[in-house]
């Protein structure tokens, strides 16, 4: 009987929904969802099954900048995404959702790092995951380093700066946006020559509502580098409001809002 019991544990606690995994390919420098990928998700859903879709996965080859690739990755996950709400397939409220971009390790076959991978679970289903023992292989590379951004940049390249965050309708810089504002300054710091434009950008608003948000948060980031002792005549400062958006205004999700929000760095000298 205690065996019993400890076994029924064991099978709550470990075995109430059994993940797996699907990948769909997408054409050299595409997101949009090709006819072979459709038809791949199509008779997934065909098979009539209750799924429930966790995590979606993006990946790109290594041609292209890493910062192109990290956005064309998350536009192919969005794309699925779209896709899968389309189709009402059961897609968890706080699904996990990451684009790699390159940072993985490649496939030698080009076309199979061109790929999102949708982890799903099937409910109600006792099985053995394998979901981990994939994840495994995908063995994530260090980000690439602002400083290494940079040092690799020419003049007219545009670099986004990862992880800066603005409390809701305001300039100002949430704390832990702080040092990716010092890894900023340091930069600064090292390449005496380096001359930026700040650029800031905003989401959720229609292209003809005049907007100073934008300016305001590059303002703020330039206002940063300015007490961070430096000269002023290696930086500028500009707002774009919504006349440049990474995905069209209005957003389809918060997704599409996170990447339109954003700061870039333009390179005016290096």
């Amino acid at each position: 009987m205690k065996n019993a019991i400890i076994g029924w544990f064991l099978l709550i606690a470990f075995s109430s929904f059994a993940q797996e995994k699907l990948s769909v390919y997408f054409d050299f420098d595409q997101y949009e969802l090709n006819e072979t990928a459709v038809k791949k998700i199509n008779s997934w859903i065909a098979e009539g099954k209750d799924y429930q879709v966790t995590k979606l996965y993006g990946f790109c080859d290594w041609k292209g900048t890493n910062s192109y690739n990290d956005t064309l990755a998350l536009k192919r996950v969005n794309e699925v995404y779209n896709f899968l709400i389309a189709s009402e397939i059961d897609v968890i409220k706080d699904i996990e959702i990451r684009g790699f971009g390159e940072d993985f390790e490649q496939s030698p076959v080009q076309g199979e790092n061109r790929r999102v991978t949708i982890i799903y679970q099937l409910k109600n289903k006792v099985a053995e995951t394998e979901v981990e023992k994939n994840l495994e292989s995908i063995k994530e590379l260090p980000k690439e380093s602002l400083k290494d951004k940079i040092k690799g940049a020419k003049k007219g390249d545009l670099i986004k700066l990862d992880n800066i965050y603005f409390f809701n309708n305001s300039a100002k810089v949430v704390p832990k946006s702080e040092s990716t504002l010092y890894d900023l300054l340091c930069v600064m710091i090292d390449n005496p020559k380096l001359k930026i434009e700040i650029q800031g950008h905003i989401c959720c608003k229609r292209p003809d509502e005049y907007e100073v948000i934008s300016t305001a948060r590059a303002r703020a980031v330039y206002n940063y580098l300015i007490r961070g002792k430096i000269d002023r005549s290696r930086m500028s400062f500009k707002g774009y409001g919504v006349s440049r958006p990474v995905y069209k205004i209005p957003e389809k999700n918060a997704l599409e809002e996170d990447e339109n929000r954003r700061v870039e760095i333009l390179i005016l000298e290096n």
